[in-house]
């Protein structure tokens, strides 16, 4: 029986997957959930500071309105490439941060075109991320989805964060799951794709962790959490869960697969505990944007007012 080290997950026997039946405590995870929510109210106010700084270039910066326009879209642009004052950056950044940006915009497929125009006018070349795959459902014939990657590659994507047919997930078409991310992920050209597991219509855990191994056995170099349209979204403890099987695949095959955790991510506390939930389970070489993504379209804001509250007591206190 192979053992994870803390005895909150165990493999009870491999298939090609590498975990054909896993067992995991819910109750295990559930407390180191509990214990990494606690920790950040222990970080000192530099520390704190230095973490809110490097969480903005994790930032997939999102909009995914039904609403949506080339002004809205270019208004998110602007943000991501400036979004934090210069005063902040410069007073408390390192010199890598003199031109910090977010890693990247997330938008629907149809306004590529307006953000590739809209960076290329502020002189960036921040990538740009769409949807595809049948978001938010996946419940569209795979040809369809396969298309709309392409659609995304054609219009000049940087990445695409494409979303599972979660039914194939519930009733256990491991071998249907395995192909539709591999034809799904050679569809992006290799792009960066990210696929979207949406772990609140997963029905458990253990399915979680068996989702993010064949998906990332498929070909998938990043998995994500949720599209942001669920009813429960991105959990620690389903992040917990999610690295496990990250860590393990590293382990077994020697390659780091990238992890985003997207939807009900809201305030600079958030951010911070899924920073500090990355350093415990993956380590100090994940954080960085080309291992670690969040998915958010309001946690900026948060952020960014933490950071002028904190620089405001420093100054005080001088």
């Amino acid at each position: 029986m192979a053992k994870d080290e803390d005895s909150s997950l165990k493999i009870l026997n491999e298939d090609r997957y590498g975990a054909g039946c896993v067992a995991i405590n819910e109750q295990a995870v559930n407390v180191e959930a509990e214990e990494l929510n606690r920790s950040v109210d222990s970080l000192t106010t530099e520390n704190e500071i230095s973490l809110l700084l490097k969480a903005v270039s994790f930032l997939d910066l999102t909009t995914l309105s039904s609403d949506d326009t080339k002004a809205n879209v270019t208004q998110l642009c602007c943000k991501a490439v400036a979004p934090v004052p210069k005063e902040i950056v410069k007073r408390h950044g390192k010199n890598d941060d003199s031109k910090l940006t977010t890693a990247s915009v997330c938008i629907y497929p149809n306004r590529i075109s307006d953000a590739k125009s809209a960076l290329a006018q502020l002189g960036s070349a921040l990538p740009v991320a769409a949807v595809a795959g049948g978001f938010p459902s996946g419940q569209y014939p795979l040809s369809t989805r396969v298309s709309e990657v392409a659609f995304c590659v054609d219009e000049g994507a940087d990445e695409i964060d494409i979303v599972i047919d979660r039914s194939l997930v519930l009733n256990h078409q491991w071998e249907k799951l395995y192909s539709e991310v591999l034809n799904m992920n050679a569809a992006g050209k290799g792009r960066k794709v990210k696929v979207i597991l949406a772990t609140g219509e997963c029905g458990s855990l253990e399915n979680v962790f068996k989702a993010s191994l064949v998906s990332m056995h498929a070909g998938a170099p990043f998995i994500k959490t949720s599209t942001g349209k669920e009813t429960v979204n991105a959990t620690i403890p389903v992040g917990i869960v999610m690295c496990r099987a990250i860590k393990l695949f590293y382990k077994t095959k020697g390659i780091k697969i990238g992890f985003k955790p997207a939807g009900g991510i809201r305030t600079y506390k958030d951010i911070l505990v899924w920073m500090l939930l990355i350093k415990k389970e993956l380590g100090d070489s994940w954080l960085n944007p080309s291992l670690f993504r969040v998915g958010a379209s309001s946690v900026l804001s948060s952020i960014v007012d933490r950071l002028e509250e904190l620089n405001s007591l420093i100054k005080t206190a001088e």
